[in-house]
Order: C-alpha cells, then sequence, then structure tokens
C-alpha cells in the first residue's frame, strides 16, 4: 500500500480554499481523489419532491435511495415515497458525496446504510430506522464496498 503525505497550509492572503494535489503522473488513484473532492465541495441544488398535489422541500440527507420506476423517478425517506423530476444521470451530478450510484435503477445515500447482505438473488442494502432496501447490481459493488470502508 502507497501512503500520500497530507500537508495544510494555513495562508491569510488567500480568499478562497485551494486543493493542489502534487504527484508524478496522473493515474486512476489521482483521478478517484479528484472526483471524490469535487464531489464533497459541490453544492446541492434546491430538490423539489411531489406527493400528489404538493411540493416538498426536503434534506437530502433524509432520503434513503432514489430509484427508477416506471419511467419516473422516486425518492424514498424512512417513511415516505415522493417523485422528483429529475432524471438519476442528473441526481448524481447534483448529490454531494454521500449518494453512490448502486445499479443502472438507484442511487442511495451512504450514510443510512445499516447493513449489505448477500442472497442468491445479490447483494441487498438495508437502512437504518426502514423496512425498505434495494438490490446492488454486480458492476456497482466494488465502488460501493470501496467507499463504505473508506468512510469507516
Amino acid at each position: 500500500m502507497v501512503f500520500m503525505k497530507v500537508r495544510v497550509e494555513i495562508d491569510d492572503d488567500l480568499q478562497n480554499k485551494e486543493i493542489v494535489i502534487r504527484t508524478p503522473k496522473y493515474d486512476a488513484e489521482v483521478s478517484q481523489l479528484v472526483d471524490v473532492l469535487n464531489a464533497q465541495t459541490r453544492e446541492v441544488q434546491s430538490l423539489v419532491f411531489y406527493k400528489g398535489d404538493s411540493e416538498y422541500y426536503l434534506d437530502p440527507s433524509d432520503i434513503l435511495f432514489f430509484e427508477t420506476e416506471n419511467r419516473q423517478v422516486h425518492a424514498h425517506t424512512v417513511d415516505d415515497e415522493y417523485v422528483i423530476h429529475h432524471r438519476l444521470y442528473e441526481l448524481e451530478m447534483m448529490l454531494t458525496g454521500e449518494f453512490i450510484r448502486i445499479s443502472k435503477s438507484a442511487i442511495i445515500n451512504l450514510h443510512n446504510i445499516l447493513s449489505l447482505t448477500r442472497s442468491v438473488a445479490g447483494v441487498v442494502v438495508k437502512f437504518q430506522d426502514s423496512n425498505k432496501q434495494v438490490y446492488v447490481s454486480r458492476r456497482y459493488y466494488r465502488p460501493l464496498k470501496d467507499r463504505l470502508e473508506r468512510r469507516g
């Protein structure tokens, strides 16, 4: 395992924070680090959720997962389900680093995961304080596992 040196410098003359990555080459590890930093610093746009004739303005951290069903994207909370007028790929770009895609039809909130359970049908994600669950595609399992272990 290769270790990185992390250094923080305080500069009173700076107006904004700046992150510099010094590396001998631009490789997959650097690319992944840039992606994580960009996701963490991205501002979340205001999301509007719909249920019946009402519009809701929920904190994205309350969302367990987003799932496509019948050509609509549904946002699931512990107790409820809402429709949102964005596609999953749009949400992927809008949401902060606490969200990750786990299949062609689902994005989950990493902070609300209770467990990953292997079954004959695949890996099931179970959520805290909820009976809701969603399946992880094989293609997305390793990136999910890596993110959970790094979060640790």
